[in-house]
């Protein structure tokens, strides 16, 4: 159960991906073949691979993490606070070894958990791929083979609000609405990361929007656990 469950004990994440490349003229033949077949299935008529191939991004097979950003509570003296601190930049073996160097840290701590938002459909399997793409070992925490599902420690505040509804979707940023959270959203939402990165350049702007997703799926679990919001002054991000 949640309420069995310290928040000081979770390590809440969120990961923006992008295309590998700018387009899909730059993609080898091989890989612009493979995304033609792969887009098929939800392009509108008269569009072509190229026309949707901003969406490659939430393919670990066609697109790549360019941040992680990572959030843990800490507790002390009764008054919570919480550090975040973000992996990223173009390198993505890069992303991916030291954040899997940080997991390996957690992952002898049994109580340790993982906290996404939808993370179950798409950052932790998205993670997951990619490491073994760029040949990273999957750190305990990530891999679950062979293991039972109460050995999985993952949670999702997404699937936390479906309360076995297995057909609801309900967004991040509806949730921070309905619990009048400042939501990550404001500035850009996932739709425009891809732009942001390949076109604008501004990855600062990225780990920003990443980071602040964090910050909300931490806010939603301190509501789901009955617990008060953290302020601004409880919040430090951390610099690497």
């Amino acid at each position: 159960m949640l309420s069995e469950i310290d928040v000081s004990s979770i390590l809440f994440l969120d990961i923006e991906t992008v295309p590998q490349y700018s387009a899909l003229e730059y993609a080898p033949q091989k890989m612009q073949m493979l995304w033609d077949k792969k887009s098929i299935y939800f392009r509108s008529e008269g569009e072509k691979a190229a026309d949707v191939y901003s969406r490659a991004g939430i393919y670990a097979e066609f697109g790549k993490i360019i941040c992680i950003s990572v959030g843990k509570i800490f507790s002390k003296k009764g008054s919570l606070t919480i550090k975040i601190k973000s992996f990223s930049g173009d390198n993505e073996k890069t992303i991916l070894s030291d954040f899997a160097d940080m997991l390996e840290i957690y992952s002898s701590e049994k109580t340790i958990f993982l906290c996404a938002h939808n993370g179950k459909e798409f950052d932790y399997p998205f993670l997951a791929r990619r490491m073994l793409i760029q040949g990273v070992k999957l750190p305990d925490l990530l891999d679950n083979a062979g293991k039972k599902p109460w050995e999985v420690k993952h949670l999702d505040t997404m699937d936390l609000w479906k309360f076995g509804d297995y057909k609801h979707y309900t967004s991040l940023d509806l949730l921070t609405a309905i619990f009048n959270i400042s939501s990550p959203k404001d500035d850009i939402d996932g739709s425009q990361v891809a732009k942001v990165y390949w076109q604008d350049r501004d990855l600062k702007r990225i780990i920003m929007y990443c980071q602040n997703d964090v910050l909300a799926v931490a806010q939603i679990i301190l509501r789901y656990k009955g617990l008060d919001f953290l302020r601004e002054d409880q919040v430090e991000i951390v610099e690497i």
